[in-house]
């Protein structure tokens, strides 16, 4: 009795007095033990509440206090991930990377536990510049701190990056130098291996001519398999190589072997426990394509199955076949795997079952876009939805044929206009709606993006500190930038508004050829005119045996010498390629509006011959500028809602640097300068006044921009520039412009020139304009001639003081030059005078205020008219003058009238 009263006196002691307080640290890591040890998506939501409350206690918080968050993230983010919920467990990881660096924390393996897998999870989701930053950045810290399993790691992941962008050789370079010269383990070596057959087999896919790309590859992964083989704990990486070797048989139609590959792999990968629901399903998808290119469709439609059922809770196959689009979410297996039970509807020829499938992959496309900041991921992204597009538009064009019903034309071009500068049009779009800090995030975040670029660019000579400087700030930008953006989701882009389109088009008397270029054919819808049916689809092949065709016409403009030296051929060329691009003929309209796609948007449409003939005299050529005045755009809905402009006057900012006594001096771009002069207001930069710094502070106040300087379209690594006189700047340095111009004038070389994506366009000085909100502009396809650039441009701004519209004034300059008698015939060649071309609205000439001031008056004088009468009827029998008086004002009134009417 004695012993149990102390034993409750001691208890009761160390609970009232002596037990210690439970701090907000306690709390968090009892919740997180609670947790680990019964994973749950309930104990998840109670992880959710045991950090609001620990934000809502007013009391300062310690850094010990602040970790425990940073370790409850990252627990957290790792099991949101194992439950398939990559985009929680994305965000958990953020928070987790935003807290440990803003409090600037430590004692915590922040690389292993949350940057490692953080970056990983970019990768899946199509966050390739995302994914490189935060690889590169844990690279960094790995090397400081001489840990060789993160460096290796780093450099698997980055490889898995540069394959899944398109990134082939970096890839390809990275993991081999690495193989030459780090000292690795036998599972290093093998993981490493492992990645370059991959690196291989993706470059085979691209050169499928080149048999020894697939030795390569095989050679790697048998390789991979004697290093893992052995060693404990490999399984899944054994796995990973056996499937590999099966999707390599499975592209060159062994059958046989695939299916032996692939039973090992999946027995395997049974044998490795606690796998993520993704990599399950990922199995099953990698078995249903397997399955689907041996045509068992029925067993590869039952992987699918199980796809749906591993990835969508509450899934049932036997209520459906596909998903709700209520359940989807951004997860790439689901896409694929919906990609590929559509493929098998269409090869079943169920196309109306396909395209009902196919609509849920868009949905799905774009949250995962919606997801992206930077704007190569968002490209990438747009190119597989280009790539779906153009399937649904094959189905939609073999339905018309087949049922003859309009509708699917129409929907075919819904589709092709939603991705035709998708990225562009939702920047526009998010950048009117963005908020004053938002707007201030989005361009730190392409400074710091910039900064990296510029730096990279030095090769060999590049700072790896100021590159990991830049990308930490770029990395803590992107991440207040996303907190900014949920509060501020995109909008649904509605469909295009046709009958809208149609009324424009004939108001601008103008017909549209627009391109949409497929891995397989290029679609070529044409628009208005006076046919009943206002919109109708044709096609051709788009595989290299056509598309030469054009890049033979296109070769013609390399150089100046090209069409002189060989005239007969590129009469013969330019024909055959007017021929094939499908263009209007014996029609009314004096208007033509192309929105070209690929590789058509480096084609010089109005240099087309319209007819063969064997002149040498440019001047009688038949081109097809002869039949049209013409201009471009980016896509259709941008035609439609271009703004018109009527500034009180035409006012102009001139850049001419000009660079005198320099190996690059443009001696005629003085020439240029005086003949604007001659005829416009502003404001005139030369030499070493035109820096972007002046640029920049002016532009605002001006209606039309004129550049005359250098630009470069730069190459794959090296981004589109244009040189003003203190700098080089890259295209993607433009983007934030504070700009409104009626019309910017690039005239400088190649300035319509950049790396190229199908439906996206060209990444070019030109885009870098169009992103600040130009929407007229005149720029070049290719090198320009400094003397001739000068003639057209002088001819090009005396139409516009006419008041010419902009695209009329750059038809009737071209004309000019070709009527010119003080050029010589050799330099009356395509090449002079057709490389500007005008992208923007038709209807863009400044309109004069008299009639509407005339409209006014002629209110103003009925109004007195009809009180003159009453006060006539009034007065009738008095004396008075006021008839006399108010006379002039009628006759005024009635010849203003006559006028009017005449």
């Amino acid at each position: 009795m004695l012993k149990n009263i102390v034993l409750l006196y001691l208890f009761t002691s160390l609970t009232l007095f002596g037990q210690k307080k439970h701090t907000q640290e306690d709390i968090t890591y009892e919740a997180i033990d609670l947790f680990v040890a019964n994973p749950t998506l309930e104990g998840i939501q109670h992880l959710n509440t045991v950090e609001a409350d620990f934000w809502k206690n007013q009391n300062q918080k310690s850094k010990n206090a602040l970790l425990s968050i940073v370790v409850l993230n990252c627990n957290k983010a790792y099991f949101e991930n194992k439950f398939g919920k990559t985009n929680q467990a994305i965000a958990s990881y953020e928070k987790a990377w935003k807290l440990y660096q803003t409090y600037q924390l430590t004692d915590y393996d922040i690389v292993e536990f949350c940057l490692k897998p953080l970056g990983n999870l970019y990768t899946i989701i199509g966050d390739y510049d995302n994914a490189e930053n935060t690889i590169k950045h844990y690279y960094f810290i790995a090397n400081q701190e001489k840990n060789e399993n993160n460096t290796i790691a780093a450099i698997l992941n980055l490889s898995n990056v540069y394959q899944s962008s398109g990134k082939n050789t970096l890839a390809i370079d990275l993991l081999e130098n690495t193989l030459k010269t780090a000292k690795l383990s036998p599972v290093q070596k093998g993981s490493l291996l492992n990645n370059l057959g991959n690196t291989y087999l993706l470059s085979a896919k691209e050169l499928s001519i080149d048999p020894k790309t697939y030795f390569k590859a095989e050679n790697s992964y048998e390789a991979a398999i004697q290093l893992l083989k052995n060693k404990q704990n490999q399984s899944e990486a054994l796995s990973n190589c056996y499937r590999n070797l099966a999707s390599l048989n499975s592209q060159k139609s062994d059958f046989k072997k695939a299916n032996t590959y692939f039973e090992k792999a999946k027995k395997l990968f049974l044998l490795s426990k606690n796998q993520e629901v993704r990599a399950i399903a990922k199995l099953y998808y990698e078995e249903a394509l397997l399955l689907f290119k041996q045509s068992k469709t029925p067993q590869a439609l039952q992987s699918i199955q199980h796809i749906y059922q591993t990835l969508i809770p509450l899934y049932s196959s036997q209520k459906r076949n596909v998903p709700l689009q209520s359940s989807l979410y951004a997860e790439t297996v689901l896409l694929d795997a919906l990609d590929l039970q559509a493929d098998i509807y269409n090869l079943q020829n169920q196309p109306k079952k396909a395209l009902q499938v196919y609509s849920l992959c868009f949905p799905i496309e774009e949250l995962m876009s919606s997801l992206l900041l930077y704007e190569n991921s968002k490209i990438i992204n747009q190119v597989r939805m280009s790539n779906r597009t153009e399937k649904c538009i094959a189905i939609y064009n073999k339905l018309y044929l087949k049922e003859n019903k309009i509708s699917y034309i129409e929907q075919a071009f819904q589709l092709a206009e939603k991705t035709k500068s998708g990225v562009l049009k939702s920047e526009l779009s998010r950048n009117r709606r963005a908020s004053k800090k938002e707007k201030q995030k989005i361009h730190e975040l392409q400074f710091w993006n910039n900064e990296i670029l510029k730096e990279q660019q030095k090769g060999e000579l590049a700072n790896i500190y100021k590159i990991n400087k830049a990308i930490k700030k770029q990395n803590e930008t992107m991440l207040l930038l996303k907190e900014l953006q949920t509060k501020n989701t995109d909008l649904d882009i509605k469909p295009i508004d046709l009958n809208g389109l149609y009324s424009k088009l004939e108001s601008d008397d103008a017909l549209m050829v627009y391109y949409f270029s497929g891995y397989e054919n290029m679609y070529c819808f044409a628009l208005g005119g006076t046919q009943k049916e206002k919109i109708a689809l044709n096609s051709f092949s788009n595989d290299a045996h056509y598309s030469v065709y054009f890049w033979q016409f296109i070769a013609y403009f390399n150089d100046a010498n090209a069409i002189t030296n060989d005239i007969k051929g590129y009469n013969h060329f330019g024909k055959i390629a007017y021929d094939r691009l499908q263009l209007p003929q014996n029609v009314n309209n004096k208007n033509l509006v192309i929105i070209p796609d690929g590789l058509l948007d480096f084609l010089p449409f109005e240099a087309l011959i319209t007819k063969e003939s064997n002149t040498t005299n440019f001047e009688k050529m038949h081109y097809l500028l002869h039949d049209f005045n013409i201009a471009y755009n980016n896509s259709a809905r941008f035609y439609l809602n271009t703004k018109s402009f009527s500034p009180k006057e035409k006012t102009v900012l001139g850049i001419f640097p000009v660079f005198e006594k320099t190996n690059y001096a443009l001696t005629h771009s003085k020439t240029e300068l005086q003949s604007i002069k001659n005829s416009f207001k502003g404001r005139f930069f030369e030499n070493d006044s035109a820096s972007f710094e002046n640029f920049k502070n002016d532009a605002s106040a001006y209606s039309i921009l004129h550049l005359s300087t250098h630009a470069t379209a730069g190459n794959i690594e090296t981004p589109a520039s244009i040189k003003f006189y203190d700098r080089e700047v890259l295209y993607s340095e433009l983007y934030h412009l504070n700009i409104n111009p009626n019309l910017v004038v690039l005239s400088a070389c190649e300035t319509g020139i950049g790396k190229l994506y199908k439906s996206e366009g060209a990444m070019s000085v030109a885009r870098g304009f169009q992103f600040a909100g130009a929407q007229n502009l005149l720029f070049s396809l290719w090198k320009v001639n400094d003397y001739t650039t000068a003639v057209f441009m002088g001819d090009f701004y005396k139409y516009i003081n006419k008041n010419d519209s902009y695209f009329e004034a750059n038809a009737k300059a071209k004309l000019n030059f070709l009527k010119n008698k003080k050029i010589s015939n050799a330099k009356k060649s395509p090449y002079y005078w057709a490389a500007f071309v005008y992208y923007g609205s038709l209807e863009n000439k400044e309109k004069d205020n008299y009639w509407l001031a005339f409209f006014v008056i002629s209110c103003i004088l009925l109004q007195c008219f009809v009180l003159y009468r009453l006060f006539l009827r009034k007065i009738k029998n008095k004396n008075f003058k006021t008839k006399k008086l108010l006379k002039p004002i009628l006759t005024l009134f009635l010849h203003y009238r006559k006028h009017y009417n005449s």
